[in-house]
C-alpha cells in the first residue's frame, strides 16, 4: 500500500526500502535492525530521526544508539501505560535512548518528566495536526467521489477502523465488537487490510452482518473524506482519534485505554473496550460529544516547523556538541 501514499501525497520516494515484510514483533524488529544498522554505516548521519511507536520506530532508533548517533523521537512522551501492547514497550524505549524528544502534548511533557527524563524535551505540537491542515483541501475535494464510489451520504453511515492485535488476534473481543457492529442503526464501513479481512471471516462469518460493510484498504485522502463524512467513528487507532476530534466528528475508541487523553477529558471521545453493550450505549450517546468544542492543545498546525528550527540550531558547531547545548535549552 505505501506505493498509493508516496503518489497521492507527492511524497518523494525513499532511498531505501528495507523490504521488512510481516512476521513477529521479535522478527520484524530484528530485520529492520540489522538492515538499518547498514544504511547508518554507510550513509553516517549526524542524527536519525525515528516517529511514532511501530516496531520501526524502536528498530531505527536502537540501530543508532549502538552506533553512537544520536536519535530524536517525534511523538515523544505518549503513554497508555499498557505494557501488553507493543506500542508501548517501543514508545518507552525509544524515549529512554533518545536525545531530542519532540512532544505533541503538555501531557507527553508529563509523563516523561515522571520516568526523570527532563532534559531535551521539547513541546512542538502534533505533526499529525499539520498534514491535516496541508492536506484538508485535497481530501475535501474529493469527498463526492469518495461517498459516490461506496454509494454512501454524509453522516448517513459510520466508519471504523480495526487492526490492533488486542483486538484482531482476541476471538471474544472481535466477537462482541462484531455484535455491536451488527446493532447499529445505520450501515458501518470498516475499511480493512486483506490478511485481516480474511483472518476475521474465518473465525467470525457468523457475525458479519448486512449493516456491515468491509471495504478494501483506502488512501490517506480518501480516509480523511470518510472521517469528515462520519455521523461518528469506532476505532482502536491512536491517529484517526485524534483525526475525529479535528473534524469535529465524535470517536468510540475500542481498546481499554488511551494515550491521547486530551480526547476524552475534552468530551470529545469514549473508550469503550470491546464491550458489545458499551459500544451500542457509546453509539448512541454520540449526540452529547458533538457538544464539545476542539481547541489547539494539540498545537497550532506548525509542529514542523518548530522541529526544523531546533535542528537548525543544532548545526552550528557539530551536532553532538549542540545537542548536549540543546538539552539545557529545553522546556
Amino acid at each position: 500500500m505505501s506505493e498509493v501514499f508516496f503518489a497521492e501525497l507527492e511524497i518523494p520516494k525513499p532511498d531505501y526500502n528495507l523490504g521488512v515484510g510481516s512476521g513477529s514483533h521479535g522478527q520484524q524488529t530484528g530485520r529492520m535492525l540489522k538492515k538499518i544498522e547498514q544504511v547508518l554505516m554507510k550513509e553516517k548521519p549526524d542524527c536519525v530521526i525515528v516517529y511514532g511507536d511501530t516496531n520501526s520506530t524502536l528498530a531505527g532508533a536502537l540501530a543508532a544508539a549502538k552506533l553512537h548517533i544520536p536519535v530524536a523521537h517525534v511523538e515523544a512522551g505518549l503513554r497508555s501505560f499498557n505494557r501488553q501492547m507493543p506500542e508501548e514497550i517501543n514508545r518507552v524505549l525509544t524515549d529512554h535512548i533518545s536525545e531530542l524528544l519532540f512532544c505533541p502534548t503538555k501531557t507527553a511533557v508529563k509523563n516523561l518528566a515522571q520516568e526523570g527524563i527532563f532534559e531535551g524535551v521539547y513541546q512542538v505540537g502534533d505533526v499529525m495536526y499539520d498534514s491535516v491542515l496541508f492536506y484538508a483541501e485535497k481530501a475535501k475535494a474529493m469527498e463526492r467521489k469518495t461517498l459516490k464510489k461506496l454509494d454512501l451520504q454524509p453522516k448517513s453511515y459510520y466508519l471504523a477502523t480495526m487492526h490492533r492485535a488486542e483486538n484482531t488476534d482476541n476471538f471474544k473481543r472481535m466477537d462482541s465488537i462484531l455484535s455491536a457492529f451488527g446493532q447499529l442503526d445505520i450501515p458501518i464501513v470498516l475499511p480493512m487490510h486483506p490478511r485481516t479481512r480474511n483472518k476475521m471471516l474465518d473465525k467470525n462469518s457468523s457475525k458479519i452482518s448486512g449493516n456491515l460493510h468491509i471495504i478494501e484498504p483506502v488512501s490517506y485522502l480518501e480516509m480523511m473524506a470518510l472521517e469528515r463524512n462520519a455521523r461518528a467513528i469506532l476505532t482502536d487507532s491512536g491517529g484517526v482519534q485524534k483525526e475525529a476530534y479535528w473534524f469535529k466528528v465524535p470517536c468510540i475508541t475500542l481498546r481499554d485505554e488511551t494515550e491521547w487523553v486530551e480526547t476524552v477529558e475534552s468530551g470529545w471521545n469514549i473508550v469503550v473496550g470491546a464491550d458489545r453493550k458499551s459500544i451500542i450505549n457509546a453509539v448512541g450517546a454520540y449526540s452529547r460529544l458533538r457538544s464539545a468544542s476542539p481547541n489547539t492543545m494539540y498545537g497550532d498546525g506548525h509542529a514542523a516547523i518548530q522541529i526544523c528550527n531546533i535542528f537548525q540550531r543544532s548545526t552550528c558547531n557539530g551536532v553532538h556538541n549542540n545537542f548536549a547545548s540543546l538539552r539545557g535549552e529545553a522546556s
